[in-house]
């Protein structure tokens, strides 16, 4: 992938490296690290995502100890995931991933923290991949489904049929953007707290500085433009002073405790 960018162009190329890495702290650390230095060579911002039209989306991805290979996808037949393990360590992901420099990408529907349609049944598949295969690799569709955004309306908002290019799963109604626009709390409203200081703070032109003493193997923690962020990834941690900007948290004070796949920002 770092072979793709000169530097006269492909600036932005996607960091799969990134996408791929597991939610663990030695694996981040070294892919961040990685990613800062390489794309640094050709005087570019690296770049960072974590779903895209052709992956699992990462609220599902992060339900899974074991994935299946890239582009098979996840079907009525695959075990199916730990939907609020997904939710929790997806929240965690973006939070810390919109921490850091460089030039963030979001999938459609991520803010929505919506999941992959994991029960498509075969008859509406169209990825080709599902044809070539006959049906061993469902493929991609279950990332491509229509969003839900009106939970009232027929096909959640999309249009007045009721119908959709893919069916969308009646698990999407709780995830329409009717339900959780003003919700304090929900993935919606964490998104735009998040973007909203990212801008502020303008993490993107900032610099990444690890906090050494605060990572280890179940901590995560760096600074960028006088804010420090802090992912947990395991026992409940102490938070330092400052002013607790927002958290995945929702319960979190500052006087309090991050708990395990919780991720704060705090103004130093």
């Amino acid at each position: 992938m770092y072979k793709r960018q000169r530097p006269d162009e492909y600036h932005q190329v996607f960091n799969f490296p990134y996408l791929e890495t597991p939610w663990e702290t030695k694996a981040l650390k070294k892919i961040i690290d990685e990613s800062l230095e390489e794309f640094g060579k050709v005087g570019a911002p690296s770049t960072w995502v974590l779903s895209n039209h052709d992956v699992i989306r990462h609220a599902t991805r992060f339900a899974y100890d074991t994935l299946p290979k890239q582009g098979d996808g996840i079907g009525p037949s695959y075990p199916q995931p730990d939907e609020a393990k997904g939710q929790r360590i997806g929240r965690a992901a973006t939070a810390f991933m919109l921490g850091l420099p460089g030039s963030a990408y979001l999938y459609q529907g991520e803010e929505l923290g919506l999941p992959e349609h994991t029960t498509l049944e075969p008859q509406y598949r169209e990825d080709p991949t599902f044809f070539r295969t006959n049906g061993e690799r469902v493929g991609r569709d279950g990332c491509r489904v229509p969003l839900p955004w009106d939970a009232s309306q027929p096909a959640f908002g999309f249009n007045q049929t009721g119908k959709s290019w893919l069916p969308q799963p009646e698990s999407y109604r709780r995830y329409a953007r009717s339900e959780q626009e003003g919700v304090a709390g929900s993935t919606l409203e964490l998104y735009k707290q998040l973007l909203n200081l990212r801008k502020q703070f303008n993490f993107g032109m900032g610099q990444l500085k690890w906090v050494n003493e605060l990572c280890d193997e179940t901590t995560l923690a760096f600074d960028n433009s006088g804010v420090r962020v802090i992912a947990n990834f395991g026992s409940a941690i102490a938070l330092p002073a400052g002013e607790l900007l927002v958290t995945t948290q929702h319960d979190l004070t500052i006087e309090g405790v991050l708990e395990q796949d919780q991720v704060a920002w705090i103004r130093l």
